[in-house]
């Protein structure tokens, strides 16, 4: 049996990212190590790279909540944050709410960031497919287009790796498994690493 490689060293300054938003982020129905934050981390760390990953996910959280904790959220983080990633508007959906209010909180939420000048990943969401046609052509170019207008890096749809792998969701059909979590983060570890400032 051949030996594993060696283990990459983590190297470099502390990189502290935050991850903001809903129960996909909080890890819903998991335990905490299980989150996608809390792997996230590990396998930036495999990588090599120093990071941080504070885990400031809130089940059940709306755009217009996330909007109103973001500042208070940012001011308690011990150092500014390298990258900041968003996971927030699928509760807005699920709660029929306007897609234009939805845009509307996210541009503002993505705003803050961007005055604070801090890095911006932006975790995308698409309209369920029980929804109206009308609908998903509000709702699906909102992370597109913010995404653009602020220069943030964009996973156009954050749970694409469950698609059509029921193993991999829970009883409700809308979260991850902990295995999930790793097909997740699997999908998007090189984006955020590319996200984060050089040097």
């Amino acid at each position: 049996m051949a030996d594993a490689p060696p283990a990459i060293p983590v190297m470099g300054p502390d990189r502290p990212i935050l991850a903001f938003g809903d129960s996909l982020l909080a890890g819903y129905g998991l335990d905490q190590g299980d989150s996608y934050p809390a792997k996230l981390e590990s396998a930036l760390r495999s990588r090599g790279v120093n990071a941080r990953v504070v885990n400031a996910g809130i089940s059940g959280e709306t755009t217009a909540q996330g909007l109103q904790r973001l500042a208070s959220v940012l001011d308690a983080q011990t150092a500014k944050p390298d990258l900041v990633i968003i996971s927030l508007g699928g509760n807005d959906m699920l709660q029929g709410k306007p897609p234009a209010e939805t845009r509307a909180n996210l541009d503002r939420i993505l705003a803050v960031l961007n005055q604070r000048g801090i890095r911006i990943m932006v975790l995308g969401m698409m309209a369920a497919p029980m929804l109206s046609q009308d609908y998903a052509r509000d709702f699906n170019p909102i992370y597109p287009s913010l995404a653009h207008k602020y220069g943030a890096v964009l996973v156009p749809f954050f749970l694409q790796p469950l698609m059509d792998k029921p193993d991999l969701v829970q009883p409700d059909r809308v979260h991850p498994t902990a295995l999930g979590v790793e097909e997740m983060v699997a999908a998007t570890v090189d984006d955020v690493a590319e996200a984060l400032p050089k040097g």
